[in-house]
């Protein structure tokens, strides 16, 4: 039997190794969406190649372009957020989420009301709105699997027991390209130093918040959502080889790890082939030829993003959802070289001290502050533009 797919995001890094798997196990898949922001020529190649039922693009400007590469085809094309949706209702069994930023959320929802499976690569959908996707899952009986290395080595660590069993769950971080900089050399880090990360192949935006350690901080919050534990047993180990993704200790004091090469290949197999397991063609793990694994405390005087995080969801509220907005505006402007590296930080404490919205209790409440936290965001920037 095949599964029926959808991938959303599909030309970025995650969506492009999720159809890199397909390709090795190609009649196993039958393709129903595919979805880019923007990229009308790069989907169309890939909706013709793997005999997609549907292709949209979120941006209404491209939708031109994007009919014009699939005439001839019975593919169908549309564009425009209304249409990611549309795409999510037609309930494939198996659902990428890898749109980045909140712009996922609502196709994400509406994937998870199929009660089918939805694999999670969008880790700002569920910052910011995780008690209402949880919500939504459970009331749908979908299966909300995630697909960041980090927590999908916590669901592989967790097939060994029962999470009221779980005495601690640790997070590993690499620490990014500047876990031994000092404070004093990071004023002048420049957005092609920060998006070099050492040991993954990622986009731009996440690599400069694994650069900050955001990117941890945001994981803290999406494992306190999708492993119930207790926030105060949820903790971070900076781990420099990436090869140990995280660790679940048990109260019986074994601790259960998932180690493996630092390729998103594996956890998106793990999640695709669910319950299974698939064949792939990632490099095996050597351990003799890295030789050592270090561990490290995180240094939240010189990364306060996980300790800002931390106090976010501690506090509630809408402060895990302006604490996403704020940072995406703030990378962003970082990226556009507006502000400094160090600025980033400085630019979501500042945010998050500003103002306090009443907790979102629906959808639309998450996007209103959304939009009003990117507004003052974006006037702080001001205040501290280069």
């Amino acid at each position: 039997m095949t599964k029926s797919i959808s991938i959303f995001g599909a030309t970025g890094s995650v969506g492009l190794s999720t159809l890199d798997l397909v390709r090795q196990h190609r009649e196993q898949y039958e393709i129903v969406a595919l979805t880019a922001n923007s990229n009308a020529a790069q989907l169309a190649a890939l909706a013709k190649e793997f005999s997609a039922q549907v292709a949209v693009v979120a941006n209404p400007s491209a939708y031109a372009e994007l009919k014009h590469q699939l005439a001839g085809t019975s593919i169908e094309a549309a564009s425009g957020p209304d249409a990611l949706v549309d795409a999510a209702a037609l309930g494939a069994d198996w659902t990428m989420a890898a749109i980045v930023g909140c712009a996922g959320l609502p196709p994400t929802l509406e994937a998870l009301r199929c009660g089918k499976t939805v694999a999670l690569a969008n880790k700002e959908a569920l910052v910011s709105a995780g008690a209402l996707m949880i919500a939504e899952a459970r009331k749908a009986g979908a299966a909300l699997l995630p697909v960041d290395s980090e927590h999908n080595a916590i669901f592989q660590a967790l097939q060994g027991g029962r999470i009221d069993q779980v005495r601690k769950i640790t997070l590993t971080a690499s620490g990014g390209p500047f876990r031994t900089w000092t404070h004093e050399q990071m004023k002048s880090v420049t957005p092609e130093q920060a998006v070099a990360h050492p040991n993954w192949d990622m986009g731009a935006k996440i690599s400069v918040d694994s650069a900050t350690m955001m990117n941890k901080g945001l994981e803290l919050i999406e494992a306190h959502h999708l492993f119930p534990v207790g926030l105060e047993n949820i903790e971070i180990l900076v781990h420099p080889q990436s090869v140990i993704h995280s660790m679940v200790e048990y109260h019986d004091r074994s601790t259960l790890a998932q180690l493996g090469a630092p390729d998103m290949r594996i956890p998106i197999a793990n999640t695709l082939a669910w319950p299974e397991r698939m064949t792939t063609n990632c490099d095996p793990l050597n351990l003799a030829e890295i030789g050592r694994l270090d561990f490290e405390q995180p240094d939240e005087s010189r990364f306060p993003a996980t300790k800002i995080a931390r106090a976010a969801i501690m506090a509630g509220g809408a402060q895990p959802a302006m604490l996403n907005a704020a940072n995406e505006v703030a990378v962003a402007a970082f990226l556009n070289r507006a502000v400094q590296f160090l600025d980033i930080t400085e630019i979501v404490t500042r945010l998050l001290d500003s103002y306090s919205p009443p907790e979102p209790s629906e959808l639309t409440d998450i996007f209103a502050i959304d939009k009003e936290t990117r507004v003052r965001t974006e006037q702080l920037v001001e205040e501290l533009k280069v």
